[in-house]
């Protein structure tokens, strides 16, 4: 049903079709619910009149009283600017004007008694106010500019230049707010306001854009942050719940050859923290419900070795097992590693990529549906309507956040009985943001790493040690060891990226020349033979050196690399950055991480970079990352999206919020779990109006 706030914003007083297409494009606003929905970033204190003697660093904005005592132009042409002396009695600031100079000439008079509101900057040791908002200290004024905060808003050089600075869009607010506030219909049930003590949404939406003080203001922000948070959490316990009633999946009774035979052919124990996994594992596929669960772990963990023996109770039960990953030479690896695990099982394995010849994707499509092949590795191939199981029990799904949730449903239509689903990530997730993306999934962690395992020595060198770095290649190539060097690559397209990786190959294989040396290069230009063929040879050690883009990032497993070289190191994030550390390390010798960047970099990459050398937890990085970049940009987690958009809470610094809304969802839903009681009918409308459940993929990873 559509409503007032489903008006297109270009209705709206003050906005018409410029400005309507300027919103649109600059800060996605379509209609008056997107405009009513941006909420100022920050707010500035207008509720009282500082001093000038007041004025330091540390103030960002200020709002003075007093008079003007004089005004005169300062330079010529480009440079000039007005000047107007200005004083409250307890000191003098200049109010400087580099536009608008006529215009600010007859609006100032000398002796006239101004507001003055304006961000303090310091020029040849004095502060003064560029550009500050004038107005005269009428009665009307002085009630305006005392009692209240200002709140900030985004904004962009476009937006300023169409006439949409901050003053503006706060004065289509508020023409908002008076068209639409007595139309706002609240949106959770009485007896959660009462019982979390939260204010009205009108109240909420009122003073979240014009606060009467700081304590309305700490109530709006209250208020709508619990409730972004508790409908996202509702959304998803509920499908959770559906799915728990709903959706038998196959009853793994028996554990047989398959999984003893594996386990007693794998030649080191398992972690505790792999047994603990395995045990949850059993207990989902032996209830009789379709397990979803996703398995967290760091890099090297043992998460492949855990999903391995899960599809061996699979095969115990007589059900097939399908274990998908999102590139070629992850998908290689897991299939050629396997086979150390299967001597004397009888389970046959295939695989099937984007490259697997036609003759041999015939074979093994009749094989799955006769069931003559028991376990299939593969990467989006697996989800191609020509392949059909005789009977999926189990998809194991790895570094899930590379596949769309839709892809995923077609894994899902491939079995007459619902999969069980193992989602796995090397990518270490804040709990904050596994409870936001993966709300509806069970969670295990591989909090241990398997014995033998040391700790990955990282240095942060620069441009001015590229010698040392030459010199210590050398070093540890002598000692038998590889090395892998990595080149960002933001989009495959980008041209400065492919020169980077171009120009580091070519200066490697001159300061490490043939015969003596050899360097493979691996990049998404190259014809899939081709780098088949320079993995290969780094895999099986015939080269010295693997140059490649962050395609390795996820995959290869080369027990020899022992050095990870990192290239403009300060253009990756430090999610990333952990993943490629990550593929040293894997053998018994002392690896190394070496982060090369340039001498200057932004205060948040040198962060980055020092958080790096400080810790090899990933966990623990990953809370840095979110807390530093937003859970937005969390690598991985802008493909799987938010259910919504959040508005205004923030999964770095609300985890108190998110807990309190994760418990009040599970609890109402605990009493009522279809939302079918009366006093719940409004938040069942609360979901359809966030369009949350526009799709329903409850029964999917």
């Amino acid at each position: 049903m559509s409503t007032i706030l489903d008006s297109e914003i270009k209705f709206l007083p003050g906005v018409g079709p410029r400005r309507a297409e300027l919103l649109q494009k600059e800060l996605g606003i379509t209609t008056f619910r997107d405009m009513l929905y941006t909420f100022p970033f920050r707010y500035v204190d207008r509720s009282k009149f500082y001093s000038v003697r007041e004025i330091d660093s540390t103030n960002t904005y200020i709002q003075l009283r007093g008079h003007v005592t004089s005004i005169q132009e300062v330079g010529a042409q480009r440079a000039k600017r007005l000047v107007a002396t200005f004083t409250d009695g307890t000191g003098t600031i200049d109010l400087v004007f580099f536009k608008g100079i006529k215009w600010m000439q007859d609006k100032l008079k000398v002796g006239g008694e101004y507001i003055v509101f304006g961000k303090p900057s310091l020029f040849n040791h004095e502060y003064n106010l560029v550009h500050p908002e004038v107005d005269l200290a009428t009665e009307e004024k002085l009630q305006q500019s005392t009692g209240h905060f200002l709140g900030v808003y985004n904004g962009t050089e476009n937006l300023r230049s169409g006439g949409l600075g901050n003053k503006a869009i706060a004065k289509l607010q508020a023409a908002l707010l008076a068209k639409v506030l007595p139309e706002i219909r609240e949106t959770l049930p009485e007896y959660l306001l009462l019982q979390r003590r939260l204010c009205p949404l009108k109240f909420a939406l009122q003073n979240i854009h014009f606060p009467q003080d700081i304590h309305s203001l700490a109530k709006a922000q209250e208020r709508l942050k619990f409730e972004e948070l508790f409908f996202l959490q509702l959304s998803m316990l509920k499908q959770k719940s559906i799915r728990m009633r709903g959706a038998a999946g196959a009853v793994f009774k028996r554990i047989g050859t398959a999984f003893n035979q594996t386990y007693n052919n794998i030649p080191f124990p398992l972690t505790g923290a792999q047994k603990r996994v395995l045990h949850e594992i059993r207990d989902d596929v032996g209830s009789g419900r379709q397990m979803n669960r996703l398995l967290q772990g760091d890099v090297g963990s043992g998460k492949t070795l855990v999903a391995i023996l899960a599809a061996m109770m699979a095969v115990d039960n007589g059900y097939q097992a399908c274990i998908m990953a999102p590139t070629e030479v992850l998908a290689v690896q897991h299939y050629n590693g396997v086979f150390k695990y299967l001597k004397d099982t009888g389970v046959e394995v295939a695989l099937l990529t984007g490259n697997t010849k036609t003759a041999e994707r015939r074979r093994i499509h009749a094989g799955l549906e006769d069931g003559s092949i028991h376990i299939i590795f593969g990467t989006h191939a697996l989800i191609e309507d020509t392949v059909q199981f005789k009977n999926l029990g189990l998809a194991v799904i790895d570094e899930q956040h590379r596949f769309g949730v839709e892809q995923r449903a077609r894994l899902w239509n491939k079995s007459d009985l619902a999969p069980h689903i193992l989602v796995m990530t090397a990518t270490p997730i804040p709990r904050t943001l596994a409870m936001t993306l993966y709300g509806d999934l069970d969670v295990s962690v591989l909090d241990e790493l398997p014995p033998g395992r040391k700790p990955i020595q990282t240095v942060h060198w620069t441009e001015t040690q590229r010698g040392d770095l030459y010199r210590f290649m050398r070093e540890q190539i002598a000692l038998g060891r590889q090395i892998f060097i990595v080149y960002p690559l933001i989009k495959e397209s980008e041209k400065m990226d492919y020169k980077n990786l171009i120009d580091g190959y070519v200066t490697i294989t001159e300061e490490f020349p043939q015969p003596q040396y050899i360097t493979a290069v691996v990049h998404g230009k190259q014809k899939p033979e081709d780098k088949a063929f320079d993995m290969e040879l780094f895999v099986k050690g015939k080269a010295n050196i693997l140059v490649a883009t962050s395609v390795i990032e996820v995959g290869v497993d080369v027990p020899n690399a022992s050095v990870m070289v990192i290239e403009s190191a300060e253009r990756f994030g430090l999610s990333q950055l952990h993943q490629l550390r990550g593929r040293v390390g894997r053998g018994a010798d002392k690896s190394y991480c070496i982060l090369m960047t340039d001498y200057k970099m932004s205060d948040d990459a040198r962060k980055r970079i020092d958080m790096m050398c400080q810790t090899n937890d990933g966990f623990e990085l990953a809370e840095a990352d979110m807390r530093m970049r937003g859970p937005g940009d969390f690598e991985g987690t802008r493909q799987s999206g938010l259910a919504i958009d959040l508005h205004i809470a923030d999964l770095a610094k609300d985890s108190p919020v998110l807990e309190l809304a994760r418990s009040t969802a599970a609890a109402i839903l605990e009493a009522d779990p279809l939302l079918e009681a009366p006093q719940n009918a409004i938040l069942v409308t609360g979901l359809k109006n966030l369009k949350i459940e526009t799709k329903d993929f409850s029964n999917i990873s």
